[in-house]
Order: structure tokens, then C-alpha cells, then sequence
């Protein structure tokens, strides 16, 4: 399959589209609780089975139940848990030929997929309720005898900007257009042939960019020793893809026509030169494809989590040998939040395959075509908080990549992002609320 600019659109030539699928985050959690949720399932299902047969004689006639043991979880909210999964068996179902629709059946039958999503499950339905909780909390008022934190004072500023989509609309792009000028350098696809990479630094636009949680070619996080949670550990590894997956680049379907256009239409509302968008957006595209390739999936990691490297800040050139300078990198990155990195810390570098190939792609990789990816990455990330002109042509990627029908309410977008951005306050609210 192939595709083609015509008339300022993208359309297929040959070939036949792939569904999207949704990309699954926290994999590991959600096997654990999924897990959890088959053995909870099983054993109600026997247990229930078992009562079912103590109250029926060999004649068919029935008998009364023998009371609960002392042991059963009898509280409310046992009970409530209990009743849920019994009200999503099919009992019609004969469990020792289908168990799936004998546990699941009715549940799937009465459970409808929501227009603002591509699937519909439990962890889903419980994230739908954190949503409209995590909304109520930020828009309502608080208590007249309560002094609240001024971290909670701006979580609840933040929600109520957010939502406001009149003064967003009202400020146009010129602020973001702004900050893409001073910190970044300039969008060149904005500009045409007048855009100058004589200035171009690669790690500076990087770090410049993680100011705004953009985590593009290469990931820096800290987090908690597995083995020692007094300790915290340092890691850097692969960044994250436009499409979120490899799957998506490795064949021409709706999907990557639809995230071509999606670049067409932001470039084409916001350009004053855009002659070269064609030729830039090819190049942008072709760029990640062949980044992507190297990208780890995430069965991938889970399987190749032998290969991590432990090493120190002193050591780490070392370790990578590389063209990009990762060890000024990283020491730079820790510098924005004041924290000055030693030469004896600690260091794990997971998919080094992914670092060095990227290494050399990115060294082989015009300034321009960098430039207008990292760009691009950050725009795309930003849509949702420009005006509804512009969000329009995310929703339409939207439904091609995730099958979803319609976008999320402004207020379950705005509750999502503090959450994600302020989640010790709203965990502050949450936590005075419902425990």
C-alpha cells in the first residue's frame, strides 16, 4: 500500500486499512490485576457452583442452604464485590464448554462502548469513575472553615483555565507559537526555506522540551529502588513514538495516512510559508519509521530486562559509546531541577540496542528534519489546549487511530491532566473525600 498528497489531502492509493488498537499503559499492573480478577472470578464461580449443588437433592428437589461460613467476607463491601461479578455471569452458559461467556456473558451484553473510547473494560469503567470523582473535587468549592494548600489552590486554577475553552479560543496561537520561537528555535515547516539551523543544538531543544514532560528519542526518570525504597534510581533508556507502537510504521494503512494528515492540517492553519510541508512532513515521517524500528515493545522489555546496564554517571560514555553525549545529557537534565549529579552515581541503562542505533540515526539526520520532528512531537501533544479550530483535526486522527467516536468532555480532559501533572494534590482532595 501507498500513499499520496492530493489536493492538500492524504489519500490511499492500494491495500486494505488495519483497525487501530488502543496501546496498553502499565502493562505489568494491569496482568496483576487482571489475574487477580480470573482467580477472584474462579473461585466465586466454584463457591457458587458448590452452594448451588448443596441446595439441590439427587431427586430435584431442593433444600434449604446450609448457613455461611464464619469465615465469608460478609461486609458491605464484600458483599457489593461479590454481587458485581455475579451479576456479569451468564448462567445460561454451560462453564465447563464456555467459561469466558459463563463469567462474562452478561456483562458484555449490558456494557455498551463509551463514544470517546475505542474498547470498553473494568479497569476502564473504574477509570470513568476516577474521572467524573477527580472533576467533582476540582470544581467544586471548597469548605468555608477549610485554609487549603496553595499547591490545591493552583490545581484548582489550572482545572478552571483548562476548562475555560472560550479564553482559550480567544488567545489563539500566538503564545504557543511564542514559546516554539524563543525556547525551542523556531518550527521550520512554519517558516519555508528561511529557517536558519546555523544555532541548531540538539540537547538543548531536548532539555527544553522535558521542561514540558516531552520525552522524545531518549527518556531520563527517576524512581524508587525495587530493592531499597530508601534509594532512588537514575535511568535513561528509549523515548517514546508519535503512534505510541512500531506495529503502526511498518505498513502503510488508515492509520499512518491519517497521522500524515493530522501533521498536513495543524502545518496548513498555522503557516504563513508552507511550501515545503509536503517534503518536510515526508521527511519527518520517514525519520520515525526508521527510529521506530529499534523501538522495544512492551513484551519486548518485560523479556529483555536481563540486558539493563549498571553503570555510573562517570562511566556511562563508556558504556553507550555513542555519537550523542548522554553523560552531558543526563547531568543537564538533573541540573533543571537543581540537583547536581556525581560521577559515582548510579546509573541503569535499559534498551541499549534502542540508544545506540538512535544515536546514529539522529547523527545522520539533517538539523531541519530534527528540528520539525521534536516540534511536531510537542505541537501534537499540545492540541488539546489550543483552540477548537485546531482540536478539531485531533479529533478526527482520534477516531481513525483509537476508533473512538466522538472526545472526551472538556472537563474529564482538564481532570485527567492535573491529575497527571498534579496528582500529590489532587490525591489530597481525593484522599479527605472518599477515605
Amino acid at each position: 500500500m501507498s500513499a499520496r498528497f492530493k489536493d492538500r489531502s492524504l489519500e490511499i492509493v492500494s491495500g486494505s486499512a488495519l483497525p487501530a488498537s488502543k496501546s496498553t499503559r502499565n502493562t505489568r499492573i494491569l496482568l496483576v490485576l487482571l489475574s487477580i480478577f480470573i482467580l477472584t472470578t474462579t473461585v466465586l464461580a466454584v463457591v457458587y457452583g458448590l452452594e448451588k449443588a448443596k441446595t439441590t437433592t439427587n431427586t430435584g428437589t431442593t433444600t434449604p442452604a446450609t448457613p455461611a461460613s464464619q469465615d465469608l467476607c460478609l461486609t458491605p463491601y464484600c458483599v457489593k464485590a461479590a454481587n458485581y461479578l455475579i451479576e456479569s455471569i451468564d448462567e445460561t452458559v454451560e462453564p465447563c464448554e464456555d467459561f469466558f461467556n459463563f463469567v462474562c456473558g452478561t456483562w458484555i451484553e449490558n456494557t455498551r462502548i463509551p463514544d470517546d473510547a475505542g474498547a470498553e473494560n473494568t479497569f476502564n469503567a473504574l477509570r470513568a469513575q476516577l474521572d467524573n470523582n477527580i472533576v467533582d473535587l476540582l470544581s467544586s468549592p471548597p469548605s468555608s472553615d477549610t485554609v487549603e494548600p496553595m499547591a490545591v489552590k493552583n490545581a484548582r486554577n489550572l482545572y478552571q483555565s483548562c476548562i475555560d475553552e472560550a479564553g482559550i479560543d480567544s488567545e489563539g496561537v500566538d503564545s504557543i507559537l511564542g514559546l516554539i520561537e524563543t525556547e525551542f528555535g523556531g518550527w521550520p515547516i512554519l517558516q519555508g526555506p528561511s529557517w536558519n539551523d546555523s544555532t541548531f543544538d540538539l540537547a538543548n531543544v531536548l532539555l527544553n522540551l522535558r521542561k514540558y514532560s516531552n520525552s522524545i528519542f531518549y527518556r531520563v526518570s527517576t524512581s524508587i529502588d525495587e530493592k531499597n525504597s530508601t534509594n532512588y534510581d537514575i535511568e535513561i533508556g528509549q523515548g517514546d513514538l508519535g503512534l505510541g507502537q512500531k506495529e503502526y510504521y511498518t505498513t502503510e494503512t488508515n492509520i499512518t495516512v491519517a497521522y500524515r494528515q493530522f501533521m498536513l492540517d495543524i502545518v496548513d492553519s498555522l503557516a504563513n510559508d508552507a511550501s515545503m510541508a509536503d517534503i518536510d512532513i515526508k521527511d519527518m515521517f520517514d525519520f520515525e519509521k526508521s527510529i521506530s524500528e529499534y523501538h522495544w515493545s512492551s513484551s519486548e522489555q518485560r523479556a529483555r530486562d536481563n540486558e539493563t546496564v549498571r553503570t555510573t554517571i562517570g562511566n556511562l560514555s563508556l558504556a553507550l559509546d555513542t555519537t550523542f553525549d548522554f553523560t552531558d545529557y543526563v547531568i543537564r537534565c538533573y541540573l533543571l531541577g537543581n540537583i547536581t549529579l556525581l560521577e559515582t552515581d548510579v546509573i541503569f541503562v535499559r534498551e541499549l540496542e534502542y540508544l545506540r542505533n538512535v544515536s546514529d540515526i539522529v547523527s545522520q539526520t539533517s538539523p531541519r528534519t530534527l528540528q520539525n520532528y521534536m516540534i511536531w512531537r510537542f505541537v501534537m501533544h499540545r492540541v488539546r489546549d489550543m483552540p477548537q479550530s485546531l482540536r478539531l483535526f485531533r479529533d478526527r486522527f482520534e477516531r481513525i487511530f483509537r476508533g473512538t467516536s466522538a472526545e472526551s468532555p472538556r472537563t474529564i480532559q482538564c481532570g485527567r491532566y492535573i491529575n497527571d501533572n498534579m496528582g500529590f494534590a489532587v490525591s489530597k482532595l481525593y484522599i479527605k473525600r472518599f477515605f
